[in-house]
């Protein structure tokens, strides 16, 4: 019978060499019998050029990047350095940067600068979801009015009424930074006194 048994270790030791399977040869654990556990995923170090921090890298990135497309702004160069060095701690303080410079983008689009005076308009205006043709959205852009200054959001989603208020009020601020100022709505703007 302990030959059998040791025939069966042996072969299982055999086995697990061949199949790379670690598990089957780990120590006893001596006070209850049962194999010692391997490290679970989650606690084992991470890789030591810190390949796992590209990902956040990227999508920090690509979020200062949206919202500052949003504004109308120029994007944020970037060197793409963070893909050829292969440093963890360099890669680290890559994503702080980008994650900062993502913060900073989201505040400044949630704050744009004539913000007041686009509420006060668009109180006289229609509903942000108004889709009555000629003039759509909270701002009532017409259809030339929007292909100028938000191409991009009019291919993307459609009419302005299926835009958020806030990609309605940047394209607006687009329109007045472009030298038209409050006049494409003339009335309402007179009756805000911006005009």
């Amino acid at each position: 019978m302990r030959e059998r048994a040791f025939r069966l270790s042996l072969l299982a030791m055999i086995l697990a060499l061949a199949t790379g399977d670690a598990a089957i040869l780990a120590p006893r654990s001596s006070a209850t019998g049962q194999r010692a556990q391997r490290p679970h995923k989650a606690h084992q170090v991470p890789a030591a050029d810190g390949a796992f921090l590209l990902p956040r890298i990227h999508r920090a990135r690509h979020e200062t990047w949206r919202w500052q497309e949003l504004m109308g702004v120029r994007l944020t160069r970037s060197t793409q350095a963070a893909e050829h060095v292969r440093s963890a701690a360099y890669r680290r303080r890559i994503w702080h940067l980008w994650q900062q410079r993502a913060k900073r983008a989201a505040y400044q689009a949630h704050h744009p600068p004539l913000l007041k005076s686009w509420l006060c308009i668009h109180r006289y205006e229609g509903a942000w979801t108004d889709p009555n043709s000629p003039y759509f959205g909270g701002l009532q852009m017409d259809i030339g009015f929007q292909r100028i200054y938000g191409r991009d959001l009019l291919l993307r989603k459609g009419t302005a009424d299926h835009w958020t208020p806030l990609e309605q009020i940047w394209v607006a601020e687009r329109a007045y930074r472009s030298g038209r100022g409050f006049y494409p709505w003339p009335s309402t703007a007179r009756y805000c006194g911006l005009i």
